[in-house]
């Protein structure tokens, strides 16, 4: 097979962006130009890439007209662990469309990454293990934070949860991190993903006492809806 005819290569791979709107816009056109059909999308493979200033996570596209104050609160629920969508309604003063629709019987999500994030395994929270990890031994290869559980696919019916794993990594005394996706709606997805989990990098750097590092984003599918093309 000639490798190159294949639709699992794409020319974004570890490109190096220096904010998430730069990303954004680049791999935006990437889709228009090179992407496939795919379902009710148009989408790129295995596409990863870095952002070297993650705090600088507005996206300031026109087109996209991105909401900060929701992202904001977006966050906000995450750090509440409260996977229950009218804990965000609280916090926003409505609910949006896409997470009723996302949401169990009891009106909880899977996708409230903070939830998961702060479950506790024997007791100890991810997030809390992970910051251990790091002050005992900042080489270690073990901060990691499972989104995704496979034991769990029984109850993912109405919310398959797009992230795999979040991994952090410290260099140079700085905390890098890399997020892991199976995949990721470039248009909502990525622009409130990236807000939430920069803020996470920037969280756990500070709890370290480090300065934040680079931050790699990788979708395994990484797609625009027709509908936004």
């Amino acid at each position: 097979m000639n490798i190159t005819n294949t639709i699992m290569i794409n020319t974004i791979n570890n490109k190096v962006f220096r904010n998430a709107n730069e990303a954004y816009e680049y791999v935006h056109d990437k889709i228009l130009q090179e992407g496939v059909t795919f379902g009710d999308t148009k989408a790129l493979f295995n596409v990863g890439f870095y952002i070297t200033d993650p705090k600088d996570r507005k996206i300031i596209n026109k087109e996209r007209n991105w909401k900060e104050d929701y992202a904001e609160a977006e966050w906000q629920w995450y750090l509440s662990g409260d996977p229950s969508i009218n804990k965000l309604g609280d916090i926003y003063g409505k609910i949006p469309e896409i997470w009723k629709r996302m949401a169990d019987g009891n009106g909880c999500v899977n996708s409230n990454y903070g939830w998961q994030w702060q479950r506790s395994y024997d007791g100890v929270s991810q997030l809390d293990s992970i910051i251990k990890i790091l002050k005992d031994n900042p080489e270690s290869r073990q901060a990691a934070i499972s989104i995704y559980d496979g034991k769990e696919q029984h109850r993912y019916s109405n919310d398959t949860p797009c992230t795999y794993a979040v991994q952090f990594t410290i260099i140079h005394n700085r905390l890098d991190m890399c997020v892991t996706m199976r995949s990721n709606d470039l248009w909502y997805g990525f622009c409130n993903d990236q807000y939430q989990f920069s803020k996470l990098q920037e969280m756990v750097s500070k709890q370290l006492n480090i300065e934040t590092g680079v931050y790699y984003h990788f979708a395994h599918n990484m797609h625009l809806y027709n509908d936004k093309i």
